[in-house]
Order: structure tokens, then sequence, then C-alpha cells
């Protein structure tokens, strides 16, 4: 393994390439990264760097997503089979025919989606600004929320609007069951317990906070709190133990696991360095009208 770091370390210099780390991915991926984050912030990261190219060790809406915020820069994936089922579950006709039925209504959709999808929408949105997104839509009797019914049922729950809900879902969050919570909580009785909205309603109603990932490692940061049980990905277990020396964290659930996520290594960073293959470019008719979705988002939050 040192071996391998070494090379991708000396071509990474050579070629002028920024690795960017998602905090699901396995702690090696993390650890070689140059940024860890969130999707958003990883692509609002690979837009501000100064290198043409970007390896991006993800699930491929959030390349797609580097790849509109910075059309100048070569996106590479290392693994591009990896995808992310929640956002399969819905497509631009899916949501065009959904439009056609609610003609009057605003159509707010998560960054987990493809491109096609966010040149659909009026406005994106991601798991830490859902909230303020949805309450910024003032005059609107009618809104959309594509593709997570259970982040659209948190965000109901917070702003107090009906939405139109897909039928969409992240298979890794919905293994944490309220079981597993409680369970957790017996052996850890002083633990905080931190959950993703993307989680089932059940779940979040026994946690202390619903966060995102980028905003579960600034809570704990800036915690007092010792121990903490993780509702998401246990990919972030590694992150926030690595930031936080002293404290300790539980996962809810080890069946919260992606398998995409997990899809790329340390070979797979290696051969997409050498030979800078695997590609992700939005084309630019999609691009400009899935940016005018982010774009917006940006204007509020």
């Amino acid at each position: 393994m040192t071996t391998l770091i070494k090379k991708i370390e000396q071509l990474k210099k050579e070629r002028n390439a920024v690795i960017l780390s998602h905090n699901y991915q396995l702690p090696e991926i993390q650890d070689i990264a140059d940024f860890r984050g969130d999707s958003l912030e990883l692509s609002r990261i690979a837009a501000k760097v100064d290198a043409k190219i970007i390896i991006f060790c993800g699930v491929h809406f959030m390349a797609e997503t580097a790849s509109i915020l910075c059309p100048n820069k070569r996106i590479i994936m290392p693994d591009i089979n990896a995808g992310c089922p929640m956002a399969n579950m819905i497509t631009a006709q899916d949501l065009r025919e959904l439009k056609e039925r609610h003609p009057k209504a605003v159509v707010v959709g998560y960054v987990n989606t493809s491109a096609e999808v966010k040149a659909e929408l009026d406005i994106c949105c991601t798991s830490t600004n859902a909230v303020a997104v949805v309450n910024s839509l003032i005059k609107k009797d009618e809104i959309i929320f594509v593709p997570d019914k259970y982040l659209a049922d948190y965000v109901s729950k917070k702003t107090g609007k009906v939405l139109i809900a897909w039928d969409g879902y992240c298979p890794t969050h919905v293994k944490i069951m309220p079981e597993d919570i409680i369970r957790t909580i017996r052996v850890h009785p002083d633990a905080v317990v931190l959950v993703h909205p993307e989680c089932r309603p059940d779940v979040i109603s026994l946690a202390d906070e619903a966060l995102s990932t980028g905003r579960m490692a600034k809570f704990v940061k800036e915690s007092k709190a010792s121990e903490f049980i993780i509702g998401t990905e246990v990919g972030l277990i590694y992150r926030l133990s690595k930031d936080n020396p002293g404290k300790r964290f539980f996962a809810a659930s080890e069946l919260a696991l992606c398998p995409n996520m997990k899809r790329t290594t340390l070979e797979k960073v290696l051969w997409s360095l050498e030979e800078l293959k695997q590609q992700v470019k939005v084309p630019d008719e999609i691009r400009k009208k899935a940016k005018k979705a982010i774009d917006k988002m940006m204007e509020i939050t």
C-alpha cells in the first residue's frame, strides 16, 4: 500500500491534480485526498482550486455536479460505475410527467439527482439547506420535492409546508431502524444521537439532531460531549474519529454501508491518474439549465 500511495502522490504532482473524497469513502481514500467533505462542498472546492484535473472519489451525480460548476476542468472518477440508487430512482422524464400533473408547482430537487433531473428543477437543495430553501418559497402553494421522500417528510415537518414528494429513498439510510437507535442508546446512555435527514421519520424522532455529514462534523467538533451515536453511512465515523481524538463514536447500525461508495480503491485512483480516463462531462445544454437551479439555491442560502 505504501508503494501505491507514493505513486499516487507522485502522479498527482505531475498531473497537477487534486483528489476529492466524500465522507463515506474508504479510510485509505480519505487519507490520500486533498479535501474531504459532502457532495456539494466537494464540487464547490473543485470550482475553486487551481488544478485542472479533479479526481472525484464519490458517486456519479457528485462528479456531474462538479462538472456543472467547473466545466473547464477535467472531472475524473476512479470508478465511473459508482452510482447512487436514490438518484437513479427518478429520471428527467419522470419529473416532466410529474410537473405536467402539477403545472403551478415549484420544483425543488435534492442535489442527489442526475444532471438531467437538475436541468428540470426550479431550485436545488442539500440536506443542510433544504429547510431554508423550502422556507424561502413563501408565495408558493404547491411544491414538488424530489427524489427523497424521507428528506421531504423532514422538511415538511420543519417548515409546516405540504410537499408533493417523489417516492425515492436512500437504501443505505433506510437500513437504520428505530430498534438500532434504542439498542445503542441502552449501551451508551450518555451518547449524543446524530442521524442523517435521509433516515426514516421514526429514526429521526429518536435523535438529538438530524444533520448532514458536513454539519455532523461541525457539531461534533464544537460539542463538549465525548460520545456520539452516528446514524448515517458508517464511513463517516473514520473522519469523525480522526478529526476528534479523545471522542468516541458508535455506529447506529453496521448495516448502513453504501457499496457504491466503497467501489473506489487506491488502485483505481492510481489508474485514473495514469490514464486520465472515465471522465464525467455534462453536455453544455443540460449543464446550463442545471446550473440555474444550483445558482438559485446559492442565492437563497
